[in-house]
């Protein structure tokens, strides 16, 4: 992204917006369950042929009941993997001319926490990858923490909604043309997905769609001022199933509360999910928030913007139950 669209950020978040403990997560597209886990960096990026485990964080894979610890896994260590795809070698940066997302934007920049996501090795496609070229220097920003977003630049004047997790993109695509008006910054750190979804912002003529590349913790705290968002939306992020991994889970108090001072008066929070524990959950946490109030007296019905996709539907033929919740920005 371009400098002018943006400001220093300040040394330390607002005393308003609470620290918070777990990271941005990766949504899965839907039904087929997937972890919840996120560690420190976006997704490593390999070139087309390289091996690759099944898709990324964000949407295609299945739950991970045995996904990798990633506490102690070192932010420097993010990226290793990544390969070129002018060559098959392992360890050299895909984008390493800064013309597309870097394998670990805020670096050291920011301390080390647990995630609530887990990046996996998976093919950039040439298609991908050349869109991820073309349109990440327009299109794309990494979340580095350094400097404040100035949203209203970014996106031509709209409203801004913040898509955490948008999977391979083509749901964040298909809102995004029925509703042209409104801006969608889908944050996610699995590298096809991103340049997928660029790849269909073009080809259907979408220009109300930013990427963001990194931790959504650090997006909200450092990069986005206060009610500056016109809705968030976190669709199938990743369970956490275990017992011993709930503290993964995205939707905690400490995120919630965080989100809410970056949420404009009125602004839509929109969760969804197919895993029935995480959604007493997310029911919960959310209710408990003082800035939000429940549109429905538990959980919603689907909405009519948000799409239903190919991974949900399979979901729901497979007996799996998806609850949604849409919580409103209080006024004051």
């Amino acid at each position: 992204m371009s400098e002018n669209l943006t400001t220093p950020a300040t040394p330390a978040a607002e005393a308003a917006a609470p620290a918070a403990g777990a990271q941005a997560s990766p949504s899965r597209e839907a039904a087929p369950q997937q972890t919840d886990a996120q560690p420190t960096g976006p997704q490593p990026a390999e070139a087309p042929g390289a091996d690759a485990d099944e898709a990324g964080a964000h949407g295609a894979g299945p739950h991970g009941a045995d996904a990798p610890e990633a506490d102690a896994q070192d932010p420097h260590t993010l990226g290793s993997t990544a390969v070129s795809a002018a060559t098959p070698r392992r360890g050299a940066p895909m984008f390493p001319d800064g013309t597309g997302p870097a394998a670990d934007p805020a670096g050291s920049h920011h301390e080390r926490r647990i995630r609530s996501f887990q990046p996996r090795r998976s093919r950039v496609s040439p298609s991908q990858a050349d869109a991820l070229r073309r349109l990440w220097p327009t299109w794309g920003l990494d979340i580095d923490g350094l400097s404040r977003i100035d949203l209203d630049t970014f996106f031509d004047g709209l409203p801004v909604v913040l898509e955490i997790g948008f999977g391979m993109g083509e749901a964040t695509a298909q809102m995004a043309a029925a509703d042209p008006d409104t801006g969608i910054l889908g944050c996610d750190v699995h590298t096809p997905g991103q340049g997928n979804l660029l790849g269909l912002a073009e080809r259907n003529g979408l220009s109300n769609i930013r990427v963001a590349n990194g931790d959504a913790i650090i997006l909200l705290r450092e990069m986005l001022a206060p009610a500056s968002l016109a809705g968030l939306r976190v669709y199938f992020p990743d369970p956490w199933p275990k017992k011993r991994h709930h503290k993964r889970r995205l939707v905690q108090p400490e995120f919630i509360a965080l989100a809410a001072t970056r949420l404009a008066p009125g602004a839509l929070v929109h969760c969804a999910t197919d895993w029935e524990p995480y959604a007493e959950q997310m029911l919960e946490v959310l209710s408990a928030e003082p800035a939000l109030e429940n549109l429905y007296p538990g959980y919603a019905p689907r909405p009519d913007f948000r799409p239903l996709t190919k991974f949900e539907s399979q979901g729901l033929d497979k007996g799996h139950v998806v609850h949604d919740l849409l919580f409103r920005r209080r006024d004051t």
